[in-house]
């Protein structure tokens, strides 16, 4: 189980990302990572299936990603409405671990982050060119 805890941790180690808000983490003027409440709309349309406890939003490579983990693990990751056509997911905090969590965190700040950043970071971490991060 991970915790809010564990995402300001792994947020705080990546070059560039503020916490610019309680729970709301850019690279720069990026969104990457916030806390996502259920709104009333989202209640209505997961019905039965809303999940409680807390949510965190996080932006993804693009809509296929999103997809992609939503259909892989629906225990963790799910969608609404309002984020149709949208590369974003939403995590159950209190399901995911703390590995697959920072694995998800990294990688939508490589998607996110200014390129010169991620390759300085990568190239710090003896990855240039992208190599184990599915950049290249």
């Amino acid at each position: 189980m991970a915790t809010w805890d564990d995402v300001r941790r792994i947020m705080a180690a990546l070059p560039a990302t503020t916490e610019r808000a309680p729970r709301e983490w850019r690279a720069r003027d990026k969104n990457l990572a916030w806390e996502r409440p259920l709104r009333k709309g989202d209640l209505a349309a997961l019905g039965d299936d809303a999940p409680s406890g807390d949510i965190l939003g996080v932006r993804v490579e693009d809509v296929g990603v999103a997809e992609a983990l939503v259909a892989d693990d629906p225990a963790v990751y799910f969608t609404t409405p309002h984020f149709a056509g949208y590369p974003a997911v939403l995590v159950r905090l209190e399901v995911i671990e703390p590995d697959e969590l920072h694995e998800l965190l990294r990688d939508a700040w490589l998607a996110r982050a200014p390129k010169r950043v991620v390759k300085e970071f990568l190239e710090g971490q003896g990855l240039a060119g992208g190599e184990g991060t599915g950049l290249r």
